[in-house]
């Protein structure tokens, strides 16, 4: 089973190909992903990258981990499980009563 990795502090630039080949020099990566806002498309500045080992991981987190790649700081770490989404939130439209007016006339 393989093990993904937090990468932080891309370049706004980076492509999923650039992140592939720079994790490729220490071990197969399965798959590699930048991650960018759903409305403009633009990078959000981090990304995920699985690497095929946890031997594999660990070596790319030594090797690149407070690195400079495109004039920016790599933060690279084991990602954390996401957190479960409440779905919560929701404008508060309390009260309710008479909205003005002479009263109820139903």
């Amino acid at each position: 089973m393989g093990s993904k990795l937090y990468v932080g502090g891309l370049p706004y630039s980076a492509t999923q190909v650039e992140l592939t080949d720079l994790f490729s020099a220490h071990g197969t990566v399965q798959s590699a992903n930048v991650i960018s806002d759903k409305f403009t498309g633009q990078s959000r500045g981090f990304g995920f990258v699985e690497m095929s080992s946890n031997e594999e991981a660990q070596a790319a987190i030594s090797a690149l981990n407070s690195t400079e790649f495109g004039g920016r700081t790599l933060t690279v770490n084991e990602a954390k499980p996401q957190a479960p989404r409440t779905g919560g939130g929701g404008g508060g439209y309390g009260g309710g009563g008479d909205r003005g007016g002479r009263g109820n006339r139903f």
